[in-house]
């Protein structure tokens, strides 16, 4: 068996990484205790289930019930569709379930909002904002992913709409408890929290496709390739004006490395052409694809 090299890990990007998840999960666990529980809004989700059961069994509060079915979901999932579920779907499941119970234990929360069109409004954009945080770092939080991947095997349903369905029947069963009123607005946090995810997890992941035509390529390529540490294409291309033949370099950037590539072509090649377009969606080399997205 290949022993595990510890020297190889980089650690900083490990702390970093989990620090981030960490807080995205901090994040939700606010959402959920001091917006969604006290105002009965069961939006969907594991979570969701245990604020309706929460109503008729007190003592099982939310991060309890969580806790004893995400049990029953791992091993569930273990024996039918395999135990591949890495080390952060084990963090972000079980982190944001300890501190659900941290805050139910020791802050005693309250609403910070009785009104439920602010609690709705509030609570979806704290939630998506903590959850693209860790789906960034490429964590989930368990729960119903795991449930929708058991319906994918098992029917003819997509995980997408699997997730839907599971949604659709916690705030089915939100509406029925806590009345039509509460049951809207726990369907509007789930129509809100799915778009918000999506929006800020694109705000996190802002790319630039780069085309840039120079008579100093060699130094541009090596500029993206070593100090981005990005890769670039090179396209085969000629002037419609004069034929001549020309080398185009292809190139997708973070925004945040967008002006350091501009100033350095700037400096290197002040006559070269370049278009910079929005790019939607990366995946590949240096661009994982993320986790519970």
């Amino acid at each position: 068996m290949k022993k595990f090299d510890f020297k190889a890990v980089d650690w900083k990007s490990v702390a970093k990484e989990y620090f981030i998840i960490t807080l995205g999960l901090i994040l939700v666990a606010i959402g959920i205790e001091y917006f969604y529980a006290p105002n009965n809004l069961a939006a969907g989700g594991v979570s969701g289930l245990g604020i309706v059961v929460n109503h008729f069994v007190p003592f099982l509060t939310p991060s309890v019930f969580c806790f004893f079915v995400n049990v029953l979901l791992f091993i569930l999932a273990f024996f039918l569709i395999g135990g591949d579920f890495g080390i952060k779907t084990l963090y972000g499941t079980y982190g944001l379930i300890f501190i659900m119970w941290f805050i139910e234990k020791f802050l005693n929360p309250t609403a910070l909002t009785n009104d439920l069109m602010l609690a709705s409004i509030f609570g979806p954009a704290i939630i998506a904002f903590g959850m693209a945080l860790s789906f960034n770092a490429n964590a989930s939080t368990g729960g119903t992913d795991i449930i929708a991947k058991l319906l994918n095997k098992y029917t003819t349903f997509n995980i997408g709409i699997s997730l839907i369905i599971i949604d659709i029947l916690v705030t089915l069963s939100a509406a029925i408890v806590f009345g039509l009123d509460t049951g809207f607005y726990a369907f509007l946090c789930v129509i809100l929290n799915g778009f918000l995810i999506d929006r800020f997890i694109a705000m996190f992941n802002k790319t630039k496709q780069v085309t840039v035509i120079s008579d100093r390529n060699e130094e541009i390529s090596k500029f993206i390739i070593e100090t981005l540490d990005r890769k670039c294409t090179y396209f085969k291309g000629a002037s419609a004006n004069s034929g001549e033949s020309k080398e185009i370099i292809y190139a997708i950037v973070k925004q945040k490395e967008l002006n350091k590539l501009k100033d350095f072509i700037d400096e290197v090649d002040e006559k070269a052409f370049i278009t910079i377009g929005q790019v939607d969606e990366v995946r590949g080399s240096g661009f994982p694809k993320l986790e519970g997205v």
